[in-house]
């Protein structure tokens, strides 16, 4: 096997009434306005065709082969206020 690095950074404008708040593991999540949390992670969505569309799958198998192959995990949130 050899290692894969990727690195995903999102800017997004969001609600001022989101807010930052921890799990019990201290993991950083979002609180929404509505009392729901957000949790942006890896999706691997898979195509038959690069040009077509993409989608998750259905197959629960396929999805946690590739999800085992994450030896670890990072995401970080910081609102940039002007």
């Amino acid at each position: 096997m050899k290692k894969l690095n990727v690195t995903i950074k999102l800017a997004m404008s969001v609600p001022d009434d989101w807010e930052l708040v921890e799990t019990s593991e201290g993991t950083p999540v979002l609180k929404l306005a509505d009392g729901q949390f957000l949790d942006i992670a890896i999706e691997p969505l898979f195509a038959s065709d690069p040009e077509e569309t993409w989608s998750s799958t259905e197959d629960e198998d396929a999805l946690n082969d590739i999800l085992d192959m994450v030896d670890s995990e990072e995401v970080a949130y910081e609102f940039v206020v002007h």
